[in-house]
């Protein structure tokens, strides 16, 4: 009575939650087939009752419940009892819901428990007595022997249930071996339920297998929960172990020690693991070359280790057969064998050593970048590797480092060169010692490479040259006074010839003197002034003045020398005052500072002292100096000066006495800012830009020009040749009618121009022309008054022409033929060198319409038709043709 009240609570629970889902769910539930379980009056808990087939009802459903929480419901429709359960009615029903949520459908079937004695099946004969002496649903785990001969089927174990008491029982089972890979491996006996194996199993491929068995009624309707079997599978010794690689390579260093490991090799078994079966062991069966022996290996690990001195000169590689077995390595285990290549790997534990331990050469003295000798070297090391290249060393005799040597990457031998020259009078004889080691550092032993490093000694004999003159030291240096008089001795230059030791048969001269100075001495190479010395003419002051000498044996070889000419100061120069021009704003300043410098040395120069120098009473009366410090003075003025431009001469002087009077440009100014009156100070200096020199220049010519008018207007005012009385209104007309003239033309006053084998008379000697074919060039002067004037000017013939109006007009004509006929000939000459006979647009041209407003008309229209007509505008030209009619006159 106890346990009921809990019970009643779970079941009120389960039968609330069961009501809400009929309710969610009523409006789309349908009722299947009625199943009808027969069952006895007591039931187990976990007793299965029967099997409802829930597919036929609603195959969709995921999710399955009971009305009555005392029976549960699987997913393959196996009714089993939640707890013990007694039918106390004979008849006890409740249902099985299924819903589908996706669907949002459910289905009902309806359990009916009825009550049923017991009916004992018949039983056999050997069966007489019914007893129940254990319960065999629970077998033990089974195994079976991999590789098993049989015979086959081979019983392996038998299930049985409980229930057979009660039910006729089919046994039956399913899982790998049986309905899954490997099909048909395991079979049982329904009726009895003995289980079969039916052929061998390799454990390797399937070491155990996990079988459901099931227990069920004739009727089908399951009479056990299904039952996990699991049967394993023993390890036969069926594999041979087998080398992860056929073939190992391993290097290692031959000055590796003792115990150094080479490798690891290692091998597999597929049998089962922590067995007898598995448990391998490496050994090594034969080594090549086969004595001594060098590596060993661990018989459970596979770590292959040195156990004798490794010497790469003598074997470089070496092969070990290794083998593997199981079983721990006892006779019976199944074995394999493996093939492990060991290299030796160089070490630098030779040292090279040279083929001999004295060697001797020779080199002309005063040659440099050249080689003078090779030194081979032998090293038993592995070729071309850091271990076999040489480094060579001079230890002693180089401290003037006149050698060098290097190494010849293909040959490995020692390079001897000599980098600096050598020189037979100082050393004839040079004693080298060479010393050698490899790149890579030496892993032998320390105290060998301490003894046994190989050395050689190297003598080189220098070779006499005849050489030049030697100018040592290459620059001498001396001290001398400025302003030193000239032909002052300075010093004797001297270079000496190492072959004699002396300085005799040399000449010397100046190969650069800046300033022309200093002259030496061709023969005896004294050293002497030519000039006075200015040491602020250095550049940069206060520098050191180089000269540069050269000196030339009887061979003609020479050698160059500097000398370093330290000028020493003397106060030579007075100060000098910075300022010329000064402006004072009286508003703002009371005073303006005057600044002074000295080129002289510091001791010849400052303290600077400033005084009025023979001033005016009125400057000395307005104006006053204070000294500020060494190198300026303040320039004051009293109140009552006026303001205007002062010269105020003043007066300054160094330390040495040397003074400078100077007078400055002084702008006192009532002004707020200094730039308002420096408008009014003196340019100090202008620099003329391109611009303004070109306006210069073109002023220049303008004035020119204007200059050449005016003298040629009054040489025509003095000869009185002038144009008649309307001059004012003429003007000269050029035009390029080129039609044949006539014989005679006449003016309106009986002026007539005669034309003889055509030629004409010139005009002022203005225009010649050269008449060739038949053509010539007409030039016409129309006057205001109707007038026209022919000149026509032949070959070489010149006429002087009178007055249109009677009068006469002397002209000479030498004169303006020697000027026109040269220039107008050749121009002529040219216009008439075309084949065509067609004058040249150079000179020759047609002048057109121009536009319509001209009171002067189309000048090509006057030239073409050579008419007076249309031509009155001439009577109303303007003023200025009168300067050109007056050029073109002459009195």
């Amino acid at each position: 009575m106890a346990a009921t009240g809990p019970r009643s609570s779970l079941r009120g629970a389960l039968c609330r939650q069961l009501l809400l889902t009929l309710v969610v769910f009523s409006f789309a539930c349908e009722a299947c087939k009625k199943v009808i379980f027969h069952t006895p009056s007591k039931l187990e808990a976990d007793k299965v009752v029967g099997r409802v087939n829930l597919k036929e009802c609603l195959g969709s459903a995921d999710r399955i419940q009971s009305s009555d929480p005392d029976f549960r419901v699987l997913e393959d429709g196996s009714v089993y009892t939640a707890h013990a359960v007694v039918l106390s009615d004979e008849k006890r029903s409740f249902t099985i819901w299924l819903s589908d949520s996706k669907k949002q459908t459910q289905k009902e079937i309806p359990v009916l428990l009825e009550h049923q004695k017991k009916v004992l099946r018949k039983r056999h004969t050997k069966e007489t007595v019914l007893r129940r002496s254990k319960r065999r649903w629970a077998p033990i785990p089974t195994s079976m022997m991999e590789n098993s001969s049989g015979p086959f089927p081979l019983f392996l174990q038998r299930v049985q249930s409980d229930e057979e008491q009660n039910y006729t029982i089919v046994y039956s089972i399913s899982g790998p071996g049986v309905d899954q890979e490997p099909l048909n491996l395991f079979s049982m006996d329904g009726k009895t339920g003995n289980l079969y194996c039916t052929q061998p199993v390799d454990r390797e491929e399937y070491d155990v297998f996990d079988l459901i068995v099931r227990a069920s009624t004739a009727d089908g309707y399951s009479a056990e929960l299904p039952l996990p079997l699991s049967i394993r599978v023993e390890d036969d010794n069926d594999n041979r172990p087998i080398f992860t690689e056929a073939i190992y390579n391993f290097e290692v260093p031959e000055s590796s020690r003792i115990g150094t490991t080479v490798g690891v090799v290692c091998a597999t078994d597929r049998d089962e693991p922590d067995t007898m079966h598995t448990r391998l062991k490496y050994s090594i069966t034969e080594q090549m070359p086969r004595s001594p022996g060098k590596f060993s290996v661990h018989a459970s690990k596979g770590v292959i280790t040195i156990v004798y001195v490794l010497d790469r000169e003598v074997v470089d590689k070496y092969s070990l057969k290794m083998k593997v077995q199981d079983m721990d390595g006892q006779s019976h285990g199944l074995m394999s064998t493996a093939t492990c290549i060991i290299t030796v790997k160089d070490s630098n534990d030779n040292l090279p050593t040279f083929r001999q331990n004295a060697y001797e050469t020779s080199v002309e003295e005063n040659m440099f970048n050249v080689e003078i000798l090779r030194i081979p070297v032998e090293d038993k090391d592995l070729i071309n590797t850091s271990n076999w290249r040489a480094n060579f060393t001079i230890l002693n005799g180089n401290e003037n480092g006149h050698f060098n040597i290097s190494t010849d990457k293909e040959t490995n031998e020692g390079v001897l060169c000599v980098v600096k020259a050598l020189n037979y009078e100082e050393n004839r004889q040079v004693g080298l010692e060479i010393g050698v080691r490899n790149e890579a550092p030496f892993t032998g032993d320390v105290t060998r490479i301490m003894t046994n490093m190989n050395r050689a000694f190297v003598t080189v004999h220098v070779k006499d040259q005849d050489e030049g003159p030697e100018c040592k030291p290459a620059v001498q240096y001396i001290q001398i006074k400025e302003n030193s008089p000239v032909g002052s001795k300075i010093k004797v230059y001297k270079a000496h010839d190492p072959e004699t030791s002396s300085s005799s048969g040399l000449r010397y001269k100046l190969l650069y003197d800046p300033k022309g100075w200093i002259t030496i001495k061709e023969f005896s190479g004294s050293v002497e002034t030519s000039k006075t010395l200015d040491r602020e003419a250095v550049t940069p002051r206060g520098a050191l003045y180089n000269v540069t000498v050269l000196a030339i044996d009887k061979g003609g070889r020479s050698c160059t020398g500097t000398l370093a000419l330290n000028i020493e100061d003397e106060n030579d120069n007075p100060p000098e005052i910075t300022q010329n021009f000064l402006v004072i704003c009286k508003t703002k300043m009371e005073y303006v500072d005057i600044t002074a410098v000295d080129p002289d040395e510091p001791i010849h120069g400052a303290p600077f002292y400033f005084s009025l120098a023979n001033a005016s009473p009125e400057i000395s009366r307005l104006w006053g100096l204070v000294r500020f410090n060494d190198t300026a003075a303040h320039l004051s003025y009293w109140k009552n000066a006026k303001s205007q431009e002062y010269l105020i001469p003043i007066t300054v002087k160094d330390r040495g006495n040397q003074s400078i009077t100077k007078t400055l440009r002084v702008n006192l100014c009532d002004c707020n800012n200094q730039g308002q009156c420096l408008k009014t100070a003196p340019p100090t200096g202008v620099i003329l830009g391109k611009w303004a020199i070109l306006a210069i220049l073109l002023g220049i010519a303008l004035l020119f020009s204007i200059l050449l008018t005016v003298v040629c207007g009054f040489v025509s005012a003095r000869n009185k040749k002038s144009f008649p009385e309307d001059v004012a209104q003429q003007n000269l007309i050029i035009s390029n009618t080129e039609a044949p003239g006539d014989n005679k033309v006449c003016s309106a006053s009986g002026f007539t121009t005669d034309t003889v084998n055509n030629s004409s008379q010139g005009f002022c000697g203005t225009m010649g022309s050269e008449v060739k074919n038949g053509r010539q060039e007409t030039i016409e002067m129309v006057k205001g008054g109707n007038q026209t004037l022919e000149l026509c000017q032949g070959a070489g013939h010149h006429h002087t022409l009178g007055s249109c109006r009677g009068g006469t007009m002397e002209m000479d004509h030498s004169e303006w033929y020697s000027f026109t006929q040269p220039r107008l000939g050749e121009k002529l000459h040219l216009c008439n060198q075309y084949e065509d006979h067609m004058p040249s647009q150079d000179y020759v041209l047609t002048y057109n319409y121009e536009g319509r407003g001209s009171p002067a008309g189309s000048v090509g229209c006057c030239s073409e038709k050579q008419e007076e007509d249309g031509l009155d505008f001439l009577n109303n030209l303007e003023a200025k043709f009168t300067a050109l009619a007056e050029t073109c006159t002459k009195k």
